[in-house]
């Protein structure tokens, strides 16, 4: 038996704000997360990475219920990608392994500066706002169409589908080795490259992460309770009653604010975190 502690009490309200930057941004959770578990807890890659997909299940789940109920999902979209996305986060999931700690924490850090550095040059083209604005007011033949609970029509042409599902295969691999990839590169794909409606994007987004954090959810957690001592799984237990109900509420906060905040200067903070974030553990790696 292990002792429920109140030592992590604290990731509870942290856990709130970042679920709600998280599902108003379409920006993963356990990018914020896995750094949380890596550098302030100590925990060991592995070990990290599936808490953090963990995490990220309960909390993009509970945002994906609010977009479910939007109707602003295109299952079709969301089946393309998943096509490609869930078999790439299983291999991860069994490669993962195979990397040192610190080789690891390596490729994690290189991918936050890849990732900020992509959502702050889409913002800088000022291609998301552009892209509403074109496809709303010039509709394409053959475009697909979507109208959400409230009335609202999008109409959109989803571009270079092979790039889509290439993006969906390196983001599902990276998702299933280090948690983060996936939601990131297919928004930066479908908003700043396809001009897909930013609301439409990120919903359908949310819905493909889910989906496949699920499968690499299970897989790290077959590995993890094989291999894992009491210690660790009563520590990883003491985390997620905080993290998880806080992410619950912060799916639900996250769509209502995202649709009172510009989700361009969202993503600008995120970027900067990303960023900065990642150059802090590469140094500390190099140091």
């Amino acid at each position: 038996m292990f002792e429920i502690t109140l030592q992590y009490w604290f990731l509870f309200p942290i856990s709130i704000a970042i679920a709600t930057i998280a599902m108003s941004s379409g920006v993963g959770g356990a990018v914020f997360f896995s750094p949380i578990f890596l550098l302030w807890l100590k925990l060991e890659p592995s070990i990290a990475v599936g808490t953090a997909l963990l995490t990220e299940l309960f909390g993009f789940g509970s945002g994906m219920v609010a977009y479910v109920r939007s109707k602003r999902i295109d299952y079709k979209l969301a089946g393309s990608m998943l096509m490609f996305s869930i078999p790439a986060a299983v291999v991860g999931v069994l490669i993962a392994d195979k990397f040192a700690p610190a080789v690891l924490k390596g490729i994690f850090a290189t991918g936050l500066l890849f990732l900020g550095y992509e959502l702050f040059s889409s913002w800088r083209r000022g291609e998301t706002e552009a892209a509403d604005k074109e496809v709303a007011n010039t509709p394409l033949p053959g475009a697909s169409k979507l109208t959400d609970k409230d009335g609202n029509v999008f109409v959109y042409t989803v571009c270079n589908k092979a790039m889509g599902r290439l993006f969906a295969a390196i983001g599902g691999l990276f998702l299933g080795m280090i948690s983060v990839g996936l939601a990131e590169l297919e928004e930066y794909h479908l908003v700043a490259r396809c001009k897909v409606p930013s609301a439409v994007a990120i919903a359908t987004s949310i819905f493909v992460v889910v989906c496949t954090v699920l499968v690499a959810v299970i897989g790290h957690g077959h590995s993890f309770i094989s291999e894992a001592s009491q210690e660790d799984i009563a520590q990883v237990i003491n985390i997620v009653i905080y993290t998880v109900p806080g992410v619950l509420i912060g799916g639900q906060l996250g769509p209502a604010v995202g649709a009172r905040v510009n989700p361009d200067l969202m993503k600008v903070a995120v970027s900067m975190i990303f960023m900065g974030v990642g150059a802090f553990m590469l140094a500390l790696l190099a140091f």
